[in-house]
């Protein structure tokens, strides 16, 4: 057995392992990559409509959390498919409670957006 690395090789390796997560991501997950576009066409707007700091990290903080949530539904989904691919109450029951995960997570982006916006043309 391989020792454990430790310090800055275990920081490079996990960094690396991340970004490789991240390609995979972009590949392989049609809605990663259509929540990717959203991010990137709405980031610039966050300097626009967040009238400071707070305002602005919940913007950009509402559109990571999407992110991350699929990250975690794919690797879910990813997961359940490697232990087999028939039918199973519990597999469904996890692949769609990772879904409502994305689903809710989408929810508090939109609300969250949605406010912060109303608030700057209107309020």
């Amino acid at each position: 057995m391989k020792p454990a690395r430790t310090g800055w090789r275990h920081l490079i390796d996990a960094t690396g392992y991340s970004i490789k997560g991240l390609r995979f991501a972009f590949h392989h997950e049609t809605a990663f990559r259509q929540e990717l576009a959203l991010c990137v066409v709405l980031l610039p707007l966050a300097w626009w409509i967040g009238a400071g700091p707070v305002e602005w990290i919940l913007l950009v903080g509402s559109c990571l959390l999407v992110l991350t949530v699929e990250l975690i539904n794919s690797a879910i989904e990813s997961v359940v498919d490697r232990i087999g691919t028939e039918h199973h109450e519990l597999s469904g029951r996890a692949k769609d409670i990772g879904s409502a995960a994305v689903m809710v997570a989408l929810i508090a982006a939109g609300l969250t957006w949605g406010l912060l916006a109303w608030q700057k043309f209107f309020g």
